[in-house]
């Protein structure tokens, strides 16, 4: 195969191919758990290839007519961002989503008597469960940070099988400020491309402590081309904190009233906003979360 495979101490699988890093992980029969490892591996070859052979449709804004693309993965990212094509969004927003969800279907295809399966592709997680099983997934506040804020418990009758986080660390740009925007949604492809326009709504147009610059300037191959993506944040005061985060979940409420995502949370400095967290319905251990300014959540 193209690319690296690996089992690690664990027990999980590493594969690792250029950008695409996935860590992936599997509970069931020890004959499943090896099926499943076996299709996930070849669900992975070639994969970047195909995505590369494409990159000129998928670096494409989003359009009222969804962009013609053969491979599998690029069907789902280009399926992924058509509901939020109003506003400027590449395919490329739903890249790693889509990577996790793709290969995770193949596994589950190849060992449908997993208990349980995951495929996390840098923090976008893509999950399989069965009745009596739960996965638990950690709230990481800032993306150049990896310590923990909170968990939350995802069970098998909660309409979530994809998380994802976006904001103006880790691998990429964002327009906004948010230093995390985490999503629940039904897949991982929904939750990538949702956390990175709710990430980029979290902001203060024209403030003077928050420096930007041409998305082209600092990678020029960005699909953002010359876009102004969010290079510093310097001070900001409690309010301001509270109104970036209130603009953010403004824009997440409005995708979970349409059916997009069911919950997110997100983060700036040592603020919190809430969307959509049910705890009876998605049992997500709110309590957990420090210091919730801006919150909208259902009735």
């Amino acid at each position: 195969m193209t690319g690296t495979a690996a089992r690690l101490p664990n027990g999980r699988l590493h594969v690792q191919e250029g950008p695409i890093d996935l860590v992936i992980g599997a509970d069931g029969p020890p004959d499943a758990v090896q099926r499943a490892y076996a299709s996930a591996i070849h669900a992975f070859d070639g994969l970047l290839a195909g995505l590369a052979a494409e990159l000129p449709a998928l670096r494409r804004p989003a359009g009222n007519q969804p962009a013609v693309v053969h491979g599998p993965v690029a069907r789902r990212m280009v399926e992924a961002v058509h509901p939020h094509r109003r506003v400027f969004v590449t395919p490329m927003a739903a890249v790693a989503g889509a990577v996790a969800d793709h290969v995770l279907a193949g596994m589950v295809a190849a060992a449908p008597d997993l208990a349980k399966a995951w495929v996390n592709d840098g923090g976008d997680i893509a999950f399989h469960l069965t009745p009596g099983t739960t996965f638990e997934l950690g709230l990481v506040p800032d993306l150049d940070d990896p310590a923990l804020a909170g968990t939350a418990t995802i069970r098998f009758d909660d309409p979530v099988r994809g998380v994802a986080t976006s904001g103006r660390g880790g691998r990429s740009f964002s327009l906004g400020i948010a230093d995390a925007a985490t999503v629940l949604a039904a897949t991982a492809a929904q939750a990538d491309v949702a956390a990175t326009l709710i990430a980029n709504a979290v902001d203060l147009p024209n403030h003077p402590a928050i420096r930007r610059g041409p998305a082209s300037a600092e990678d020029p191959d960005s699909d953002l081309g010359d876009r102004l993506v969010v290079l510093n944040v310097g001070p900001l005061t409690d309010v301001e904190i509270a109104c970036a985060l209130e603009a953010g979940a403004r824009e997440a409420e409005r995708m979970r009233a349409a059916g997009l995502i069911h919950a997110c949370a997100l983060a700036l400095r040592a603020g919190w906003g809430v969307v959509g967290i049910d705890p009876a319905r998605l049992s997500i251990a709110t309590e957990t979360l420090p210091n919730i300014h801006a919150s909208v959540t259902d009735p």
